[in-house]
């Protein structure tokens, strides 16, 4: 169990899948719950939001990033005091569990580890990419560097390719997981 004494600053990471177009409300609900959140993407997903990303900053009060800093430059951003990356995608967790971190928000969750900055995943993939040997591997080293894998039952379960459950991402879920500054989860 974290302690969020003194906690506020949420950075919300999302990779290219479809529950990444609902991000929106996952911000406007850890807002809700006193969160001041950052958002980060992958180059894909910021390419798929590309003409919202006006409206997602006014929204945080931050700028979106989905590239790392220059050398020297300043982080535009208030330290983090928790991560949540959702939705995660089979890509995303295999380079982050295997610390391949050419991608800003994959680094920075990789770094989180060892920085031990309370940090929650929920994976989005299908059954097919479930099935790989390696996803299994990925999910059990995160779990063992101390992430929250929200996978499996009481979180996210893969579906059928092609296939979208009629009750959507299970975003409050991963909400629930990060907790409400002050009073933890």
């Amino acid at each position: 169990m974290w302690s969020y004494d003194g906690m506020t600053t949420l950075y919300l990471f999302g990779s290219a899948a479809p529950p990444v177009l609902e991000v929106d409300t996952a911000i406007e609900e850890a807002r809700a719950r006193g969160w001041d959140v950052c958002l980060g993407l992958t180059p894909a997903s910021a390419r798929w939001l590309a003409e919202r990303l006006p409206e997602l900053e006014r929204l945080t009060g931050h700028p979106v990033r989905c590239e790392y800093k220059l050398p020297g430059e300043p982080d535009v951003w208030p330290k983090a005091d928790a991560i949540l990356f959702a939705p995660a995608t089979f890509n995303t967790v295999n380079e982050w569990s295997l610390g391949l971190t050419g991608k800003f928000v994959v680094g920075v969750a990789a770094e989180a580890i060892g920085k031990e900055i309370p940090t929650v995943v929920m994976p989005c993939l299908n059954a097919a990419y479930a099935r790989h040997p390696r996803f299994d591997l990925s999910v059990a080293t995160l779990r063992d560097a101390g992430v929250t894998v929200l996978y499996g039952p009481g979180g996210f379960e893969p579906n059928q390719p092609g296939e979208r459950r009629p009750e959507g991402f299970p975003w409050h879920l991963a909400l629930e997981a990060v907790g409400t500054p002050g009073r933890g989860r």
